[in-house]
């Protein structure tokens, strides 16, 4: 019979690894970006929601940045990771018409929006500065 090996943290490192993969690439491939351009994407952006041209990239911004960085230190994440499922949700659907094929595909954002759905489910793990606060709570009762 074939023994598989299990890692006590498995589960737990695998939510740190999906919250600094997706969090941090967030934040320095396309964040960092539109953080320093902000102004050249003002033109450019869906105006969601009739919000105007620079609300819609400023929103947009916070969640690829504060939120993207919250997520990575395990932060109030579950409210990052339902922020940018919202992010997501509206580059893939407005941004990109919910294609995932094609010259205006909306693959990237649409797997971005599985790995943020699957953390707001999950939560962020042990690994995370929100366990860390909450061990620490419970070891200190007021």
């Amino acid at each position: 019979m074939l023994r598989t090996m299990r890692f006590p943290y498995s589960p737990d490192a695998g939510l740190l690894l999906l919250r600094l993969w997706f969090g941090g690439l967030l934040l320095v491939l396309h964040g960092s970006g539109k953080l320093l351009h902000f102004a050249s994407y003002q033109g450019e952006f869906i105006d969601f929601l009739g919000l105007g041209p620079t609300a819609s990239p400023a929103l947009a911004v916070f969640g690829e940045v504060v939120l993207a960085a919250l997520l990575v230190l395990g932060l109030f994440a579950r409210f990052a990771a339902l922020g940018l499922v919202v992010t997501m949700g509206v580059a893939f659907l407005a941004g990109h018409g919910g294609a995932l094929q094609g010259a205006d595909s909306g693959e990237l954002a649409f797997l971005y929006l599985g790995a943020y759905v699957a953390l707001l489910i999950a939560g962020p793990g042990m690994f995370s500065v929100d366990a860390w606060l909450s061990r620490r709570a419970s070891s200190h009762p007021i």
